[in-house]
């Protein structure tokens, strides 16, 4: 345990429970949902509303083996080549074939997919998928729908909820087994302020850290609360440097920041091209699946089409679908693209890409367990390893709802009992970083860590957050009076700061380009070297400590002194440790 914790208040109020569920998307409320049907007393705490997670956000849909002719392994096939070596094959195995029966339950839960005339579930196409195995709802609102059936279930079965909450830190026993967490309520739920959930298992299901970048299909909340909180607990992380920017999000012009709407990848499958300017197709000829190639092939290809054109968009062209394709099987992004004074009927998109998914996180095993004890991540919060070095489209959903399933067996299993938890005396604070830091971090890591990445841009992100980092550090052993006070607004912005330097961390130490990593400086893949995964915890001084697998194979989740790792090449010393 590092004993790092956020500052803020002593809680001052508390419930009990046998579980605490962390995250309110198809993660952490089918956990919840199993949970509680097994007799288990389950809070569910969520950090806007319950139906606020990135989970509505999901476009295209829930990949699953589902037609005619379609098979896991040729699912396990496409995940796997996707990944590019990265992949966990035992846990992309169990995905795909636990992944049809998850959906036809979650169906069964009140899930209303799209149809054909024969009532068959209407599949599609998205990218590095070689077959249509893509099921979708309301057109291009498939979260939306997913959401709902959920939601609507927790509050059939009454089940306990916080709703604005921010999730702060992990509570331990004596023996170091999770004991419940702290939170702060945000004036509109059913408490006030920061108080405790005391429970022998947590599952955190955050959602991701989008955040950290300008531009980004996530939503406001996306700010790596769950990465930061594992991390402060001594939990260890995987593969953090492999965040995918999805390549087609409409572009709302130079400088725009927060979310920005996203152009489902299901488009491309339904028939849209990429272009330039000048109408041409750029894709062709670049990847045997063109348009529908993997994500980080399309990101780059956007990105060099631009650079070579000095511009700052490429664009989406379906005019060929008519008004009425549009507005029957994509009505969402028909809407916002309308919403912005674009409309798709008529003209291209305009398209650039933009951070969209953390394919690393919270090093878990099968059943969802990580290196703390009673400590379980499941979602995009997590890393499992079915991504690898990049995601397959819409395998995400099926994940979340395949781990959250067996968390919920695991713990009903377990039946884990804690002891009493910790006060947190003697536990070092982790200073605050000021709210009005957020742009800056987001700038730092968008030119630092974006799209494109080289050592000399690395190297200049990591010295700019090691500066924000001490500085907080200084001001608090100066007791200045300008130092940031807890608050929602300090809290995120200290997680966003820590997943950021952890992030550029692994990114610097990992001198190849595989999947959604991509080195300008070194631009080719590496397997005799870098098929390895890159795992990370926090010391107790806040120094990230890299260490890299000696296999492509993802290794047994265990404590950080695990012999299935070996030290990392000490190239950056001045921003990282490397285990002996």
């Amino acid at each position: 345990m590092t004993g790092i914790r956020l500052t803020a208040p002593a809680p001052g109020w508390s419930l009990d429970a046998d579980v605490v569920v962390v995250g309110s998307g198809v993660a952490g409320l089918t956990t919840a949902l199993r949970c509680a049907a097994a007799g288990l007393a389950t809070v569910v705490v969520t950090k806007a509303r319950l139906d606020d997670g990135s989970t509505r956000w999901a476009q295209g849909g829930i990949a699953a083996a589902l037609g005619e002719g379609d098979t896991p392994e040729q699912h396990l096939a496409d995940t796997l080549v996707a990944g590019v070596g990265l992949c966990d094959e035992a846990a992309v195995r169990m995905l795909v074939t636990e992944g049809p029966d998850a959906v036809r339950r979650l169906i069964g839960t009140g899930a209303h997919f799209d149809t054909t005339e024969s009532g068959d579930i209407a599949l599609t196409r998205e990218g590095g998928h070689h077959r249509r195995r893509i099921a979708h709802a309301g057109g291009d609102a498939t979260g939306a729908e997913i959401s709902r059936t959920l939601v609507e279930a927790v509050r059939e079965a009454a089940l306990h909820t916080v709703e604005n909450a921010l999730v702060l830190d992990l509570l331990t026993d004596a023996e170091g087994r999770t004991a419940g967490v702290t939170l702060h309520v945000m004036g509109e739920g059913q408490h006030d302020g920061v108080g405790a959930v005391r429970a022998p298992a947590v599952v955190l299901a955050t959602g991701g850290m989008g955040q950290v970048f300008s531009a980004t299909t996530n939503p406001a909340v996306s700010t790596g609360d769950g990465v930061a909180l594992a991390l402060r607990a001594g939990a260890e992380v995987s593969d953090l440097e492999f965040v995918q920017f999805h390549p087609t999000v409409l572009f709302l012009g130079a400088g725009s920041e927060g979310q920005q709407p996203l152009v489902s990848e299901a488009v491309r499958g339904e028939g849209a091209h990429l272009v330039d300017a000048s109408g041409t197709r750029f894709m062709l000829g670049q990847h045997e699946l063109a348009e529908l190639a993997p994500r980080d092939i399309v990101a780059k290809a956007i990105t060099r089409r631009m650079e070579l054109l000095g511009t700052e968009h490429m664009y989406l062209d379906a005019r060929h679908f008519g008004a009425e394709m549009w507005e029957q099987r994509f009505p969402t992004i028909l809407a916002a693209c309308r919403a912005h004074g674009i409309d798709p009927v008529t003209e291209p998109i305009p398209v650039a890409p933009a951070a969209h998914y953390a394919s690393g996180g919270i090093r878990t095993d099968l059943r969802g367990r990580t290196t703390v004890p009673g400590l379980y991540a499941c979602g995009e919060v997590a890393c499992t390893g079915v991504h690898g070095a990049n995601r397959l489209a819409s395998n995400s959903l099926l994940e979340g709802l395949v781990f959250a399933e067996r968390i919920a067996a695991d713990i009903v299993e377990d039946r884990p009992a804690a002891g009493p938890a910790e006060t947190g005396d003697g536990h070092a604070p982790s200073p605050l970083i000021a709210p009005e830091a957020r742009s800056t971090i987001q700038r730092i890591m968008t030119r630092g860590a974006g799209v494109l990445r080289s050592a000399e841009s690395l190297a200049a992100a990591a010295a700019e957050l090691e500066a924000l980092h001490d500085s907080a550090a200084l001001a608090v052993e100066a007791d200045e009076p300008k130092v940031a006070v807890p608050g929602v607004e300090a809290w995120e912005v200290t997680n966003l700061l820590l997943v950021s330097r952890v992030l550029v961390a692994a990114a610097r130490q990992r001198e190849e380009t595989r999947g959604c990593h991509w080195r300008e400086d070194r631009p080719e893949r590496d397997d005799e070297n870098w098929r390895r995964h890159l795992v990370v915890r926090l010391t107790p001084e806040r120094v990230p400590v890299l260490r890299r697998t000696e296999t492509e194979a993802f290794g047994p989740v265990r404590p950080a002194q695990g012999p299935d790792c070996a030290a990392a090449p000490p190239t950056h010393p001045a921003d990282v440790t490397e285990e002996p």
